[in-house]
């Protein structure tokens, strides 16, 4: 019989993944599709495996490979969830200038 796992400590998993990068006039963007549809949780990493993925201007690419998902543990969990609320706090920093400028 196997001990349980405690959840203050990170686990770790290799899973295969998706990934569409496209890069154009109208979008820059990547995105990872994980196979098992993992349910990821504040603090969790993805880290895609293999080598760099480079497009040129106006192609889109689909590639095959492997992630390696890391489960953040109990208090890696905590932490981010603190500092995600500060971070949101940047978000009202907003200034407006009254009256016209010459």
């Amino acid at each position: 019989m196997t001990a349980p796992r405690l959840p203050i400590l990170p686990a770790r998993r290799t899973i295969a993944c998706t990934v569409r990068v496209e890069h154009s006039a109208g979008r820059l963007h990547a995105e990872v599709d994980l196979d098992d549809e993992t349910d990821l949780r504040p603090g969790d990493q993805v880290r895609v495996l293999g080598e760099p993925i480079c497009v040129g201007f106006d192609e889109r690419l689909e590639l095959r490979r492997e992630a390696v998902v890391r489960r953040a543990g109990l208090i890696g969990r905590q932490v981010t969830r603190v500092l995600a609320r500060f971070q949101l706090a940047e978000l009202y920093e907003v200034s407006f200038t009254p009256g016209r400028l010459s």
